[in-house]
């Protein structure tokens, strides 16, 4: 294991394991580069397969693809939205976009996704829909989720960003809610470097994510924009990287549980850890592997992620709940999120890569395991 400490294992690295470079060069020669070209159809066309859904729109970045399933639905000016406090900022952020307003719910501890319990208790007359997140590659308890937004006639959009692939009672993440958004972000399950997808199954949703992504242009009418759109849209090289990483979903994802099963093996026993959660009735995708861990054991997590970083090994912190960060304060004074706070205080975000080996995880459950407090 000597060896290992001579160089460092990141937290994420993509897998460019496909023909990604011969796409690449293919856009270059015919010099379609931009935000048309025939990588763009394919990749949509291949990605809404993958869903088992009509309709995927490719897009910029996840970001993006959320403000564009919040747009559809038309929210705006004094509207509310549901969103997991125990998530990255992108989830929220575009609800302020829109004019509209946050609304955080606690995570719930088997899961670590957005406790269904205490969403009801959310809903006001000004809500709007849900935003269900599927953290870290695991599907939320959808269900009860559907339906309590029937119930209460709201939407639901999937933001599925960390989550290709892994499924809900043998139902596709993404294709559950009334839209699903995906990233390909370079650290994700498959990449395009960057990028995001949106897709739903409604002919007119699609339509209008469609026209709003490409500025608002009529779809019939070059050059005519009867509404206010977004330039949105992603090119045809980040297409063509993502298709080659589609094309090979079932491998990135097959390696994301190997490593997980790994870890398991490594660490699952051990005292003092917790690691990435896999409900009976869910098959996760394993984006990063987490680990919560017991300060009595291994002491405070900041200081336990230094030891790492100095013997070679990256770790990350779980997201900050948004309840925390400053522009979302105010409006959650006096409000209690107990099991998002005690996660974000405690998790850690182990290397996760594709390409991680047998031996990596091995020396980093190693070096963990050196660090507790015997």
């Amino acid at each position: 294991m000597a060896e290992m400490a001579q160089r460092r294992i990141p937290v994420a690295a993509p897998a460019l394991v496909g023909r990604e470079r011969e796409y690449v060069l293919d856009c270059l020669d015919s010099t379609w580069i931009s935000s048309n070209g025939k990588y763009l159809e394919r990749f949509e066309s291949a990605f809404a397969e993958f869903c088992g859904v009509r309709h995927a729109i490719s897009c910029c970045n996840g970001t993006v693809a959320v403000h564009l399933a919040l747009l559809a639905h038309g929210v705006g000016a004094g509207d509310e939205v549901i969103v997991p406090t125990l998530t990255y900022v992108a989830t929220a952020n575009p609800v302020v976009y829109c004019g509209a307003q946050p609304v955080f719910v606690d995570s719930e501890a088997g899961t670590w996704n957005i406790d269904p319990q205490r969403i009801e208790e959310a809903i006001t007359p000004r809500t709007r829909g849900i935003v269900v997140v599927h953290l870290y590659g695991h599907p939320s308890d959808m269900d009860p989720i559907m339906e309590l937004a029937t119930r209460y006639g709201l939407w639901i959009i999937e933001d599925a960003a960390e989550a290709h692939g892994a499924e809900y009672r043998g139902r596709v993440t993404g294709s559950m809610g009334s839209l699903g958004t995906f990233s390909f972000y370079g650290n994700k399950i498959i990449t395009s470097g960057e990028g995001g997808m949106v897709v739903c199954d409604d002919d007119r949703t699609a339509e209008t994510v469609r026209q709003l992504h490409g500025q608002g242009q009529d779809p019939q009418r070059r050059y005519w924009f009867p509404v206010v759109g977004f330039n949105y849209r992603m090119t045809n090289i980040e297409a063509a990287i993502g298709l080659a990483q589609l094309e090979r979903i079932d491998w990135h994802v097959g390696r994301r549980r190997e490593i997980a099963g790994w870890y398991r093996e490594e660490l699952g026993e051990e005292e003092g850890i917790v690691l990435s959660p896999q409900a009976s009735w869910a098959e996760s995708a394993f984006w990063i592997m987490c680990a919560v861990f017991d300060h009595d054991c291994f002491g405070p997590r900041d200081e336990l992620m230094a030891k790492l970083d100095g013997v070679g090994i990256e770790t990350r912190p779980f997201f900050y709940p948004l309840h925390t960060l400053p522009m979302y304060q105010a409006a959650n004074v006096g409000k209690e999120f107990p099991v998002a706070e005690d996660l974000a205080r405690r998790g850690i975000n182990l290397p996760s890569s594709a390409t991680l080996t047998r031996s990596e995880v091995a020396y980093v459950s190693e070096q963990i395991r050196s660090f507790a407090r015997r």
